[in-house]
């Protein structure tokens, strides 16, 4: 048995690890558990359900991305056509990257953006504010042309999705996806620029 506290951080490391040995499908607490060493009551202390758990693994995920799509978002020095590229880049890029580099954990992401659970939207607005914000400047700025800036942010999050819902990641093996995203940013920058 464990020494040690358990704690919730403890608890959704651990469970990332037994996503990635056994994927979504066949993960349970009681794996989770035998891992920690635990009853499997003690993670359903920190934890009401499989699914909380399973959200929590993927908040945290999500959350290490966070930053560098903020940065890119929010980096006042280049233009507002230049940081939604640079956002959209980022964001295929690690999605990509992730897909590929830790396709379990992956795996998982999938199934709860399926189910369309509180992550997986949440996830989806934050990505929102940022392009609306992107959008919002250029159109004070004059790059972009006037609109309603969450319209157009939805819009763009909507015309790129191949490149960044998960529902697409089997796409994503294709040496073309890089160009063909490349393609279409540029098609939307030419779209939503001020004429």
């Amino acid at each position: 048995m464990r020494g040690e506290p358990l704690d919730a951080e403890t608890i959704v490391s651990a469970t990332e690890e037994v996503l990635r040995r056994h994927g979504p499908e066949k993960t349970t607490v009681l794996d989770v558990a035998r891992l920690l060493g635990v009853s499997h009551g003690s993670v359903y202390r920190h934890f009401p359900s499989k699914a909380a758990l399973r959200e929590a693994v993927i908040r945290r995920w999500l959350d290490r991305v966070r930053d560098d799509f903020a940065a890119a978002a929010q980096d006042s020095g280049p233009t507002p056509p230049d940081r939604l590229r640079r956002l959209l880049t980022a964001m295929f890029a690690a999605k990509w990257a992730k897909a590929r580099e830790d396709p379990e954990l992956f795996a998982t992401f999938r199934v709860l953006a399926a189910e369309h659970s509180s992550v997986s939207s949440g996830h989806v607005e934050f990505l929102v504010g940022l392009i609306r914000a992107i959008v919002a400047d250029g159109i004070a700025g004059g790059d972009f042309a006037a609109g309603e800036p969450e319209a157009i942010a939805r819009a763009v999050l909507n015309a790129t999705s191949r490149y960044h819902d998960p529902m697409h990641a089997a796409e994503w093996n294709s040496p073309a996806t890089e160009a063909e995203s490349e393609d279409v940013i540029a098609l939307i920058l030419d779209g939503i620029r001020a004429r």
